[in-house]
């Protein structure tokens, strides 16, 4: 008796792991497509996101094009800052850029350092010392190690 002949259960055994091998190709046909189903509802989830997205970027590009408008910053700039458009005056030409950068530098002001309330005693004595440090004129300063 040879394998192809031999019978389990009335069944020839190739019959069975034939019979055997279709069930589990049935099982991961349906599993496949069952995980495809649910990758697809997730790629229509992080479509319509990547629409709104787009939709939102639309909006914000419009925004920024309206608070960027020219007249509307001049507007702020007076009312606001009491800032003016240069005079024609003020404007420099390219030589005379050359000649202004080559010119000393006018003195630096100082820097005055004020405590702010509510600042432990021993913040406002450094705060102080640092201040008396920047007043100091370069002649009494040592140089430090």
């Amino acid at each position: 008796m040879t394998l192809l002949d031999r019978r389990i259960l009335g069944f020839r055994t190739v019959d069975v792991a034939l019979f055997i091998g279709l069930l589990g190709l049935i099982l991961g046909v349906y599993l496949a497509k069952t995980m495809a189903g649910g990758e697809r509802g997730q790629i229509a989830a992080a479509e319509r996101q990547i629409a709104e997205e787009q939709d939102r970027i639309v909006l914000l590009e419009a925004e920024v094009a309206h608070l960027e408008r020219p007249e509307r910053l001049a507007a702020m700039a007076r009312s606001y800052a009491g800032l003016a458009p240069v005079a024609s005056a003020r404007e420099i030409t390219p030589q005379g850029l050359a000649d202004a950068l080559q010119a000393p530098a006018p003195a630096t002001p100082q820097l005055l350092v004020v405590a702010a309330p509510g600042l432990p005693a021993a913040a406002e004595t450094e705060t102080s010392a640092v201040a008396e440090e920047d007043t100091a004129s370069p002649a009494s300063q040592e140089p430090k190690p």
